[in-house]
């Protein structure tokens, strides 16, 4: 999977807060994203990840 910075991903499961969105902040052998609702930041290895997008909403640069 070509993951990009900014990139705007939809998750299976929704955030507590009631968000699907999420952004990617960083990237590396970990990804960290961020929540567009509650701006709650969380760090996932790269696996997880993959495993838990649904979608790409929007691709970065």
């Amino acid at each position: 999977m070509e993951i990009k910075l900014s990139d705007v991903v939809r998750l299976r499961k929704k955030h507590p807060c009631g968000g699907y969105e999420w952004q990617v902040v960083r990237l590396g052998a970990d990804i960290r994203i961020k929540c567009l609702k509650c701006q709650h930041r969380v760090l996932l290895e790269r696996s997880v990840f993959e495993r838990r997008v649904k979608a790409f909403v929007s691709r970065g640069e």
